[in-house]
């Protein structure tokens, strides 16, 4: 299974979206690696997103209404499902497109393979673009809108992939698109958030092809939390940081439903 959907209440408008908290290989792309397994398990220190499916899945089993999850549940050095596959992706300047052949610091990961490439696509990025659209038009069929709560984690120390590493780096960064998230959307992330910022040190947020710059009803917002808030760096375990995090989405997830 290449997601895992977890439903909702059939009232919930709002989709938690977990797209790189794991740290699962497929044998096929692992297949492809140029590097070992203990350079493997530095980048996904280094890259996963940890334990933001458990913050996610805390969150919303605490919220008032339960919102729906949608969770990748393999590593994005698989595929990454928020990239664009093509060369509208800045970040395939530094060899983390869709398919990465480059790791966090510059070390390479694969040879370049269109094929390879064109196979992932296929079988993973596609299949969860997918589906994802689909659930995002089910809840505004049922609704009569949409919103998408993506979770990540960012490092406290800029990595050197990172495009905009010198930005400030507050506890939490709230990423936003000027079409798909509102001043109401907003104004209730930095209510619950309160030591948040803007878009820095990354910006946007996900939204299917499919809506993107067409559908309104389809809002959107991003929510980067810095690691050190959480979790022991990189790739440790949680801290008591966690269940203030947690009341801090489930906040969120109240208000927006």
């Amino acid at each position: 299974m290449i997601f895992e959907v977890s439903p909702g209440a059939a009232s919930s408008p709002v989709i938690l979206h977990v797209p790189h908290a794991s740290r699962e290989i497929t044998e096929s792309a692992r297949s492809g690696l140029l590097i070992g397994d203990a350079a493997l398990a530095e980048e996904l220190d280094h890259l996963t997103d940890a334990h933001t499916d458990r913050i996610a899945a805390e969150a919303s089993s605490g919220a008032a209404i339960r919102p729906w999850m949608f969770v990748n549940r393999w590593s994005r050095l698989v595929a990454d499902p928020e990239r664009f596959p093509d060369d509208r992706e800045e970040m395939r300047a530094v060899g983390m497109g869709a398919v990465y052949t480059h790791g966090f610091a510059g070390r390479r990961l694969r040879d370049p393979d269109p094929v390879r490439d064109e196979a992932l696509l296929r079988t993973h990025f596609e299949p969860y673009a997918t589906a994802l659209a689909a659930l995002v038009a089910d809840r505004l069929a049922a609704t009569g809108r949409a919103v998408v709560v993506d979770v990540h984690s960012y490092p406290t120390v800029a990595l050197p992939y990172e495009l905009h590493g010198k930005d400030p780096r507050p506890p939490v960064c709230l990423g936003t698109d000027r079409y798909h998230t509102p001043a109401s959307l907003i104004a209730a992330a930095l209510a619950a958030f309160p030591d948040s910022a803007l878009n820095s040190p990354f910006s946007g947020c996900y939204v299917p092809m499919a809506f993107y710059r067409r559908e309104a009803r389809v809002s959107s917002l991003m929510i980067e939390i810095r690691r050190d808030q959480y979790m022991a760096e990189p790739g440790g375990p949680v801290h008591d940081g966690l269940p203030a995090l947690v009341a801090a989405l489930t906040g969120l997830l109240n208000s927006l439903s």
